[in-house]
């Protein structure tokens, strides 16, 4: 039997922060364990990412980048869970490689649907984009196909939106909260809820206009 045989069921009885202990003890194999129980973490991150225009592959490897990076650095005494850690690091070096490489602009306007038609983190519904739209007189198919509004949106949003908004509205569609992009981003919460708002209120006027 091999050695990852034999030590395989005993990483599975441990928890991810007690692994990280006996790595530094020596148990090296351990991070290969971890880089697999934690390959589909990736894939996942990936493919929310992918919406950003980036190339799932290479998004993947950057992601699994992350991943060790996050085993190498994980502290559990300044440091959240293992899990909370990890895909902190996996989002963040994703996000890094997708702005690297300037993918991020020309994003179809369905991709912003999103933006009203989600349950904030408190539970409360907002109107989505679509009704918005119903209500002042406008089929939402014909605008969302209709490539000259999109390209004015687009335009429209590189005018008004900060930098700062845009990364916040790049990382909020792939799904992510604001909890979340606040983390990836290395800003407070309360800044990135607000600046998350202020774009929403900008998006709608620019559609109503």
């Amino acid at each position: 039997m091999t050695g990852k045989g034999k030590h395989m069921p005993d990483f599975e009885q441990a928890s991810d922060e007690e692994l990280i202990v006996r790595l530094r003890d020596g148990e090296k194999q351990i991070t290969d364990y971890i880089m697999e129980k934690y390959k589909n973490l990736v894939r996942s991150k990936a493919g929310s990412m992918y919406i950003l225009g980036a190339d799932r592959d290479d998004l993947i490897q950057e992601g699994m980048i992350g991943l060790f990076k996050a085993i190498r650095d994980y502290d559990s005494g300044r440091d959240a869970s293992f899990f909370t850690f990890a895909e902190l690091c996996i989002s963040r070096q994703m996000y890094s490689a997708v702005q690297a490489a300037g993918r991020m602009k020309h994003i179809p306007l369905n991709t912003y649907i999103s933006l009203y038609g989600n349950g904030t983190e408190h539970g409360e519904e907002e109107d989505g984009i679509l009704s918005i739209l119903a209500d002042h007189g406008l089929n939402p198919e014909d605008f969302v196909i209709d490539r000259e509004n999109v390209e004015l949106l687009e335009k429209k949003m590189e005018q008004e939106l900060s930098g700062f908004e845009k990364q916040v509205l790049d990382l909020y569609i792939t799904g992510m909260s604001y909890s979340q992009i606040a983390r990836v981003l290395g800003r407070d919460e309360k800044s990135t809820d607000n600046a998350l708002q202020r774009v929403k209120g900008k998006i709608k006027k620019m559609i109503l206009e």
